[in-house]
């Protein structure tokens, strides 16, 4: 039996490449998640103030002014509760910051195709893959 929620989840998107925001943001609309998209860290903790609730972080991992483990680390202070998953072409680096990641958290490398980036947010989120979702364009 499918589990719908009962609202749409809702995705916080912080990549400071126009093109990956894009690409994450359009295929996780189109997937029914409400989005948010911001292209930094300073930028993220703005739009997540104005957020009532949001469930998963999707952010790029290095960024200028805030990398995004320290932005997940800001935003789980006030939202304890709060998923991550981190699109880095650089997990090398992840791992050197950070030994393990947190419950709630996981990475997937850039580039990363439809049926990654789908599969990884509803790990996350709600701890399996919809397989009625299949038909990936």
């Amino acid at each position: 039996m499918k589990q719908t929620p009962s609202r749409s989840s809702s995705v916080l998107i912080v990549d400071d490449e126009p093109s990956i925001q894009k690409f994450v943001e359009r295929v996780l609309s189109e997937a029914g998640y409400a989005t948010t998209v911001a292209g930094d860290g300073p930028e993220a903790l703005e739009a997540a103030a104005k957020m009532t609730d949001f469930d998963i972080l999707v952010t790029d991992l290095m960024m200028p002014q805030m990398t995004g483990d320290e932005l997940a680390r800001r935003l789980r202070a006030l939202r304890p509760s709060l998923k991550v998953l981190y699109l880095t072409g650089f997990s090398d680096r992840l791992f050197k910051e950070k030994v393990t990641l947190w419950a709630d958290e996981a990475f997937l490398d850039k580039p990363c195709s439809v049926k990654g980036l789908l599969e990884a947010v509803a790990l996350l989120l709600f701890g399996h893959i919809d397989t009625s979702q299949d038909s990936a364009s």
